[in-house]
């Protein structure tokens, strides 16, 4: 063994023991008569002390020719630091050596490999293997791999199977962009990565496995932001003979599981909400209810009054900021800049301030009177020191950038508490959305969710209002994940390819394995995807997912570190039977 003990290992109990210690040189202090090392492994810091006249003259010597990020093994006794330093903890000893052998040398890093480092981001992305060896990377890949230990353990505990399902798969055309892979022995034809189990795992429940699940790898190839990437993480699980509550508990359970024994927190009620409810109250199917600032519906006591605004309007809605009559009119300008950002998209805000002397002030003064105002702020429960802002539009329109303003105000009151964690289901999603462009509907979560029995009798004739069978797991306004009761009726299954316009030789040739297969015993059954991710980011108090992943790509869908995606060679391309098109030969012609 190259060590006796790792660099975060030794404590005061360790004093006068002989040891050996193997790791990077994070750190020389070298003050004439006294140097220190500070050596550093994955585990923790160890300080390494020499003194002129007591330490041999060749080991002070070696110790001056090193640098930083020199792998070393050092050799010594433990003994009590005379500084102590509680900030670490081996801070109570050190170790003075008797022999230090350099196991490999290193380049200076390009940039320091400290808790709080100089280098930015794309040059830590450049060098993420040196980035990798910083403390709050490291913990978040501590973190990472916490959650995923401890999902294992609670679905062992309840009976569920790790069972892995294929990589190289079939392309279907529902659902975001796949990743496709050429098959060099069947020229011209190809496989897809997979953007989700979903098939495979139904037909493990048709197989009797009932209780499936697997931390797996997807791939959508799809514009990124933060919470994207274009290879993810998901627990992907599936079980048979239950109902909606069934899944909702289990994965509760789950939940509060992983809540308890990784942050030893205690989560509340998981309520549930629909998502027509969801949209009305708060803009959004992913609402943060760590605060209130519900929408109110005002059309009926804005409309009528001659501001065109508003008559011409499909919605008029307002929040209440609560304590935020104090607002300056400079204040109210930054809200409304932030409200016309091009990826917010309203045309302008109408506030009303309820003073604390009981009258109100508005930016509407001209066509409303007081007591119209005070209609207002009775509807949206307004007290004195508070203040209503209202936006009015197309309902769809209002309503996002609604959603986007009452985020910003409870960013701005401090309402959006990273330590408190406020889960709830959005249920009874619609089945199908509409598409303007095709002329045809999609499936909102995918084709094999099944409706609700009690809009079955709809699926043809009013398909536009039969709601789904599914749920998404909302944490503090991030979607963590989402699942469905699925259709497991070949009949079922082959009318709802039949909404989604699929002739039956299409559905036979996309989804026939999974038909065939419903014909021989298909148990009810569902399941949920959870984004492991935004989970672990959820945890570790973070908006971006890549800072939780040990080699991500960047905000392009590119890893800079070996510089991916790249171009293959022409004898590759072409064992596969593919040829480059060159786009300005193919422009000419």
């Amino acid at each position: 063994m190259l060590r006796t003990h790792t660099c975060g290992e030794l404590r005061i109990d360790d004093l006068n023991k002989k040891v050996t210690l193997s790791g990077w040189v994070q750190r020389i202090r070298d003050k004439g008569a006294l140097i220190w090392i500070d050596l550093r492994d994955r585990y923790g810091i160890t300080q390494v002390f020499l003194e002129e006249g007591k330490s041999d003259e060749s080991l002070v010597k070696q110790v001056r020719e090193l640098g930083r990020e020199f792998v070393i093994q050092v050799e010594g006794n433990v003994i009590e630091r005379a500084s102590k330093n509680p900030n670490i903890p081996t801070g109570d000893i050190e170790v003075v050596p008797y022999r230090i052998e350099i196991l490999n040398t290193s380049k200076i890093p390009p940039f320091t490999i400290e808790d709080e480092t100089d280098g930015g981001e794309e040059l830590r992305m450049k060098y993420r293997y040196l980035d990798l060896r910083r403390k709050p990377v490291r913990t978040k890949l501590e973190l990472r791999h916490r959650l995923a230990l401890e999902t294992r353990k609670y679905l062992d505990s309840q009976q569920f199977i790790e069972i892995e399902t294929p990589v190289l798969i079939k392309s279907t055309p529902e659902g975001a962009r796949d990743y496709v892979v050429p098959s060099r022995m069947s020229p011209g034809q190809f496989y897809a990565l997979p953007q989700s189990p979903q098939t495979f795992k139904q037909l493990l429940m048709v197989s009797g496995y009932d209780r499936y699940y697997q931390i797996v790898k997807c791939f959508r190839d799809e514009d990124l932001r933060a919470d994207r990437q274009p290879e993810f993480t998901q627990i992907d699980c599936e079980m048979s003979f239950v109902d909606q509550d069934d899944v909702l508990q289990a994965f509760e359970g789950m939940t509060r599981h992983l809540f308890k024994v990784v942050k030893d927190v205690e989560v509340g009620d998981f309520p549930r909400i629909s998502y027509q409810d969801a949209m009305k109250y708060y803009g959004s199917d992913k609402p943060d209810i760590r605060f209130e600032m519900k929408f109110v519906e005002l059309n009926d006591v804005a409309q009528g009054k001659g501001f065109k605004v508003f008559d011409n309007a499909e919605l008029v809605v307002g929040i209440c900021a609560k304590g935020c009559a104090s607002y300056s009119r400079k204040d109210l300008d930054k809200l409304t800049d932030f409200l016309k950002k091009p990826q917010v998209g309203a045309k302008g805000l109408v506030y009303v301030k309820i003073n604390e002397d009981g009258s109100l002030k508005s930016s509407v003064d001209k066509f409303y009177s007081e007591e119209d105002l005070k209609e207002w702020a009775e509807k949206c429960n307004a007290k004195a020191g508070d203040l209503l802002l209202i936006l009015a539009g197309e309902t769809d329109a209002t309503r996002f950038a609604m959603n986007e303003l009452r985020l910003e105000m409870g960013k701005r009151l401090n309402l959006r508490d990273r330590s408190v964690f406020k889960p709830l289901w959005v249920v009874d999603f619609p089945l199908l959305e509409w598409d303007e462009e095709t002329q045809r509907y999609y499936a909102m979560h995918h084709p094999f969710t099944s409706p609700k029995t009690e809009d079955l009798n709809k699926l043809e004739d009013e398909p536009g209002s039969v709601r789904a069978n599914a749920y998404d797991l909302v944490i503090n306004g991030v979607e963590i994940g989402g699942g469905s009761i699925r259709i497991h009726n070949k009949d079922l299954q082959k009318k709802m390819f039949k909404v989604l316009g699929f002739t039956g030789e299409e559905a036979q040739n996309q989804f026939g394995f999974l038909m065939n297969a419903f014909e021989y015993g298909a148990p009810p059954h569902g399941g949920i995807a959870l984004g492991f991710d935004r989970l672990v980011a959820l945890f570790g108090g973070s908006d971006s997912i890549r800072d939780y992943i040990a080699f991500p790509k960047n905000n392009a869908g590119r890893d800079v570190m070996i510089d991916s995606p790249s171009v293959v060679s022409e004898e590759q391309l072409e064992e596969l039977g593919l040829k480059i098109v060159n786009p300005k030969s193919q422009a000419s012609s």
